[in-house]
């Protein structure tokens, strides 16, 4: 990316932020309220305020601005700046201006201005200032005319011709009219400008709606506008801003204990309009966005950025904030009460960042489990991680408890970092089984039914803690206060953490029993036959001391095939159905006819071989894939990372 390509994004956000500015004020102006106090002060008398339905308007006109600036293309967005900023400077230059007039007439001195000191750098510091904003307002304009902007210059040139001060007051007053009537020269030459914009704007729009729809419309605005670097940026101004009132008006600087309330009334005081909410949700994405990328950079370096997941983009914790702070009226209450309720709001947000980091770090901490990498450093920070999530989660849910009262929303808080540390628990008791394995060189019996009751348990807790929780939400919906919200939100609870949890565990348990009758229905190789076999198992590539047959005649361990049967009730090499005895006597196909004698294996033709190498590669394949296996698959490896 070029400077000036980095130049022309920061302006299109930069110019934008004055508009959601004048947004925030609006809303936050109350004009009933604001006559209300105009009446009862001495301004009641004026007639600028005697029209209370043209301040409406007003504002109403404020709105319709703020839209169009926000929306302006980025090109006349500059443009307008420009303009705006050659006003300010002609009413700078008639400011200074003015300051000699009124110092002249204070002096009285008519002579000339070289015969007295005082006058001659009055008229030198005059000259200069004028110079400058003449200059500057040339430069802006990108035009050579300078008189244009050198009305402001007359009173000086009066002074010097020895022009009488009385006159000079009038020729000031000239300068002024004069640089007027050339801004609204410029501005009825330029009055079609709106209407030609808006007129090819809505051009475009129609175009693109008709073309590609609505959906990508707003989809072209939002990558345009930049909307979440925008809003989040606005709420940081907005933020600053109240932080530099709150120490502007203190003499003394705030005490520790104070600096945290602080803080939270600030970020209250930041989300009293749905504008600067939105600037929070976008603000809190970023933060998200930024913790969970430094996990993903301390765990694996830059091969972290190579494979993005959408979901750790901290998405998941702005739409978190933003229906929790819609479902309990944010923006509507209180300074205190609203600090108080965004302090929860938050703990909840903190809870969905560490679930976040957990889902980055545990198939991490289980490939680095099963490979046989031995660099000390990317194990030690894999396992600090995973203490760190360990005994945060429950810290937190301590110290909740010890300030908190219990209710449905901390029950939440509570819930989700003991299931946090929880699985964390899991992950690093099966990364320590994955090490041992790794440290006696030789792999362990009934390695997969101890990682599938390791992981039965802890998820067997989290099933009851999830079953809790909703119990608990009901009885306070029942019993308390029922919203709309609240219960949508133990309904999805409800059939996320507990029925598809349940759902599947059942399914798993049921896998597993079955391929342990399968496995017992099959026949268990002789060291005869063993010899006679003399191969590896097709599966794990290891030799056989054990195996059992398939009715289709092939040799395996029978943990291996049990694994496998997890994923499909296929062989592996032949892709024939495997039944178990009670399904081959209810189809009256005896096992005996279908098993080939041991001298028959002997003489397997080559075809057969690479029929089978072909099948055990398409196998690993469907092993790999299948939504019954996580983490990564590492050699042989894979067979460990059953989900249950």
């Amino acid at each position: 990316m070029t400077m000036r390509t980095r130049l022309e994004a920061v302006l299109n956000v930069g110019l934008r932020i004055p508009s959601i500015m004048l947004l925030e004020v609006l809303y936050r102006w109350d004009v009933s309220s604001f006559f209300q106090k105009i009446q009862r002060s001495s301004l009641n008398n004026n007639p600028l305020f005697q029209y209370k339905y043209l301040a409406l308007y007003l504002h109403y006109v404020g709105y319709i601005l703020s839209l169009v600036l926000l929306t302006l293309p980025r090109q006349h967005l500059v443009r307008l700046y420009l303009y705006v900023l050659t006003a300010l400077l002609l009413f700078a230059g008639h400011q200074l201006s003015r300051d000699y007039v009124r110092s002249e007439l204070d002096s009285g001195y008519e002579g000339p201005i070289y015969l007295d000191p005082l006058s001659m750098n009055r008229f030198t510091t005059a000259l200069i200032g004028q110079l400058v904003v003449c200059t500057l307002c040339s430069c802006v304009m990108q035009t050579k005319q300078i008189w244009l902007f050198s009305a402001h210059l007359l009173p000086l040139v009066a002074r010097l011709c020895l022009v009488p001060l009385e006159t000079i007051v009038f020729v000031n007053r000239f300068a002024m009219i004069f640089t007027g009537l050339e801004v609204l020269y410029f501005l009825a030459s330029n009055l079609l400008v709106p209407y030609n914009l808006a007129k090819t704007a809505y051009r475009e729009l129609a175009q693109v709606v008709e073309v590609y729809g609505l959906l990508a419309l707003g989809m072209s605005l939002w990558n345009q506008l930049v909307l979440p670097v925008l809003f989040m940026c606005f709420w940081l101004v907005l933020f600053a801003l109240q932080i530099y009132t709150y120490f502007s008006t203190r003499d003394q600087p705030p005490s520790r204990e104070r600096l945290l309330f602080l803080f939270l009334t600030s970020i209250a005081e930041c989300c009293c309009t749905p504008y600067s909410l939105l600037g929070l949700v976008f603000t809190v994405s970023f933060v998200a966005l930024g913790v969970l990328t430094l996990c993903k950079f301390y765990l694996q370096g830059y091969r972290a950025f190579m494979n993005d997941n959408a979901m750790h983009r901290g998405m998941t914790e702005g739409i978190t904030l933003l229906i929790l702070s819609v479902q309990t009226g944010l923006i509507e209450l209180q300074v205190i009460h609203r600090a108080f309720l965004l302090s929860i709001i938050l703990f909840i947000v903190v809870a969905s960042i560490l679930q976040s980091m957990l889902e980055i770090a545990d198939p991490i901490v289980l490939a680095l489990g099963a490979s046989r990498d031995k660099s000390l450093w990317k194990h030690f920070r894999a396992v600090s991680l995973c203490l760190f999530l360990l005994v945060f989660p429950a810290y937190m849910s301590y110290m909740i408890c010890q300030f908190f009262h219990m209710d449905f929303w901390l029950l939440i808080i509570i819930s989700s970092s003991i299931l946090t540390s929880l699985q964390v628990l899991g992950t690093l008791l099966i990364y320590v089984l994955f090490m041992v394995e790794e440290l006696r060189k030789a792999p362990v019996e009934n390695m997969d039914e101890v990682i599938y009751y390791v992981n039965g348990t802890y998820r067997l807790l989290e099933f009851l803690v999830a079953l809790c929780v909703v119990a608990y939400g009901v009885s306070e919906t029942l019993f308390g206060e029922w919203t709309v919200m609240g219960s949508t939100i133990i309904l999805v609870h409800a059939y996320y953490n507990v029925w598809l949890r349940a759902q599947l565990g059942w399914q798993s348990f049921l896998l597993r029993r079955d391929a342990v009758h399968k496995i017992q229905s099959m026949p268990t190789a002789s060291a005869l036959q063993l010899q006679q076999h003399n191969d590896i198992c097709s599966i794990c590539y290891q030799d056989m001391k054990s195996a059992v047959i398939t009715p289709c005649g092939h040799f395996f361990h029978a943990g291996c095939l049990k694994k496998w049967l997890y994923v499909q009730e296929t062989c592996p090499l032949c892709h024939g159905q495997l039944k178990s005895q009670s399904q081959s006597a209810n189809t009256s196909a005896p096992l005996a006819t279908d098993a080939p004698p041991a001298d028959q294996n002997a003489q397997e033709t080559e075809q057969e071989e690479l029929l089978g190498e072909a099948a055990v590669e398409e196998g690993f394949q469907a092993e790999k894939n299948s939504s019954d296996f996580e983490g990564c698959v590492v050699g042989d490896k894979t067979l460990y990372l059953h989900k249950y």
